[in-house]
């Protein structure tokens, strides 16, 4: 059996989160492989653009267009759920939900604009089109949200001390601890009092950033973010920086504005974001260069 296509997956993938319950992509691609009985080989095929597997890309697709329509939902960054919707759905036993079907749903019509703009204008009866550059624009935005939750996902299913590791090397990569080395030594050692460790906030090491790394799927309250900053008092640190998975109430939100230390928060959608900015954890897949007429060359007239 070949590797099914990414809207043949769309109904299996709506019947496989019938529980109820959240699921991380890995667990609902892993679950949709054996149910399309993939062999060894087909689960190790991967794009040819790129090192992303090529199942993991159908499936992450057909989540995408579902949650667009509504059917599917993310309560967590890297984790999906039935919706509603997706749930009244399944009662009425369709035999199949592709493009086709999502598009009875109006949010749906309205991702299409927005995301999908070459296949809108192919269906739009004469519907003004965009620009080149605003389809490129409208699919890097497209490809880079789903990198960010394949790279949140990834980072929740690693390990603590991997994850204490990534925490340093976002931070001097962000121009902070001076050296790898010397991060490495301060953040991860201390373990007192609500620190995860200590890291220099200049290469001379003139003031120090409290880091405190929480790989949580639940949100992360004001009482966490208290215990921090009470903590912080110790190394008579003025500035921390607090870092989750997952995400942080609102009352933590306010709370760091109520307080005289410079607390910064970093959620999920914030770890991924400076991830794929800073080169951590991600890699170039393919460059394209736009070019334009230098207008200059053209002109005449003398300088």
């Amino acid at each position: 059996m070949s590797i099914p296509d990414f809207q043949s997956v769309m109904l299996p993938l709506l019947e496989t989160l019938a529980d109820g319950q959240s699921h991380t992509m890995r667990e609902v691609t892993e679950t949709l492989a054996n149910r399309f009985n993939l062999t060894a080989e087909e689960r190790a095929q991967h794009l040819p653009s790129g090192p992303q597997p090529l199942f993991y890309n159908r499936v992450a697709w057909a989540k995408t267009h579902m949650k667009m329509a509504g059917l599917i939902e993310n309560p967590v960054r890297g984790s999906v759920t039935i919706s509603p919707l997706g749930r009244d759905i399944l009662t009425q036993k369709p035999d199949r939900i592709d493009v086709a079907y999502l598009k009875r749903f109006p949010p749906y019509g309205e991702f299409k604009k927005k995301v999908l703009p070459q296949e809108q204008a192919s269906e739009s009866d004469g519907e003004a089109l965009k620009t080149p550059e605003e389809q490129l624009e409208a699919s890097h935005k497209a490809l880079r949200e789903a990198l960010s939750e394949e790279l949140l996902d990834r980072v929740r299913s690693c390990t603590p001390q991997f994850f204490e590791r990534l925490v340093v090397q976002l931070l001097v990569a962000m121009g902070y601890g001076g050296s790898l080395a010397d991060a490495g030594k301060a953040v991860g050692r201390t373990g007192d009092g609500g620190i995860d460790g200590i890291i220099k906030e200049d290469k001379l090491g003139l003031d120090v950033v409290c880091v405190q790394a929480k790989r949580w799927a639940n949100t992360v309250g004001a009482s966490t973010v208290r215990e921090f900053a009470g903590s912080m008092e110790a190394f008579r640190a003025r500035k921390g920086v607090l870092i989750t998975t997952a995400s942080f109430s609102p009352d933590a939100k306010k709370y760091i504005d109520q307080i005289e230390r410079k607390i910064v928060l970093i959620d999920g959608e914030g770890l991924a974001d400076l991830m794929i900015e800073h080169d951590v954890g991600v890699a170039i897949s393919r460059s394209y260069v736009l070019k334009r007429v230098d207008l200059d060359y053209f002109s005449e007239e003398e300088s």
